[in-house]
């Protein structure tokens, strides 16, 4: 089946189900996959952390930044965004373009549980600011909340589904047309 979309992007805060969702998107579309973290990781050769780090936010930043830019002219692809890649208001718009851009969202308490049930969070995604967890994604959040639902085509909650759930409802939107 031919779609009018060339790609579909996730975003969200952290632990909303972002990578979990496209990998499953991407098997049934026979897409290509692609986590904006994990491949900003792979080409720096470090960890968020280790890169934060070294060169503060304003580095990783813009190394996102440029991966947007070259992920815009990609087709056939399901991208799991970096949680502040929507602050990239150009190359989020060039990336949009020919897109289907899913804000996935969950209760600030289930994000919480979640990053505390990943071991690997606390070692590869350094936090944000000096606050609690919960303090820091509610203070996150209703920063970024309108950025996501103004950047994105079409928002779902992913309280209580599992990702093939949240894949599903995905792929009848596309299917529609949207």
């Amino acid at each position: 089946m031919k779609f009018q979309k060339e790609k579909i992007i996730l975003t969200g805060y952290r632990a909303t189900g972002k990578s979990s969702i496209g990998k499953i998107l991407a098997d049934q579309l026979g897409f290509g996959f692609i986590d904006t973290d994990q491949t900003i990781e792979k080409r720096q050769g470090e960890t968020i952390t280790e890169m934060v780090g070294r060169g503060g936010w304003d580095l990783f930043r813009r190394k996102e930044e440029d991966l947007l830019l070259e992920l815009a002219k990609s087709k056939n692809k399901v991208i799991a965004s970096g949680g502040g890649s929507v602050m990239h208001e150009k190359a989020w718009a060039k990336l949009r373009k020919d897109a289907l851009a899913v804000c996935l969202i969950a209760d600030i308490k289930t994000i919480g549980r979640r990053l505390s049930a990943d071991s690997e969070t606390d070692d590869l995604r350094p936090a944000l600011t000096e606050m609690g967890t919960i303090d820091e994604i509610s203070m996150v959040l209703s920063e970024r909340q309108p950025l996501y639902e103004k950047s994105s085509d079409l928002t779902i909650n992913t309280e209580g589904k599992t990702p093939e759930e949240v894949a599903e409802f995905i792929l009848a939107e596309l299917k529609k047309g949207n």
